[in-house]
């Protein structure tokens, strides 16, 4: 009977291993879950963000003769919003204006010259 007794104890101690083991696993890749969400949050806001400053870069432009005085302005509070900000406007062919907002972060842009995410917003003046 005492060897029945260590078999039961031996059996259910591998059960609380295999348990405590899935438990692990499952926290593990709830953590990892959260912290993809955190990260795609702050990519969402940060894409929110520049594009509310490149909507402001086009709209001051059309507006003012000189854009050098608000490129400037908006350069500054680009720093301030995204990580290593920075803003630009590149002439096109037949007077068209391309806004582009940059910032330190995993994506790139579609403008080839410029190497981090970015936000692209093309205007006429």
């Amino acid at each position: 009977m005492s060897a029945l007794l260590w078999k039961q104890r031996g059996d259910s101690l591998i059960e609380v291993m295999i348990a405590l083991s899935l438990t692990a696993i499952t926290a593990l890749g709830l953590i990892a879950v959260q912290t993809w969400i955190a990260r795609s949050e702050r990519n969402v806001l940060a894409r929110e963000r520049a594009a509310l400053i490149a909507d402001s870069v086009a709209e001051a432009i059309q507006r003012d003769a000189d854009r050098g005085p608000v490129i400037a302005q908006w350069r500054s509070r680009a720093a301030s919003m995204l990580p290593q900000g920075d803003v630009a406007v590149l002439d096109q062919a037949d007077g068209v204006r391309v806004a582009v907002v940059s910032w330190h972060a995993d994506d790139t842009c579609a403008e080839p010259q410029i190497k981090k995410a970015c936000v692209v917003l093309s205007f006429a003046r």
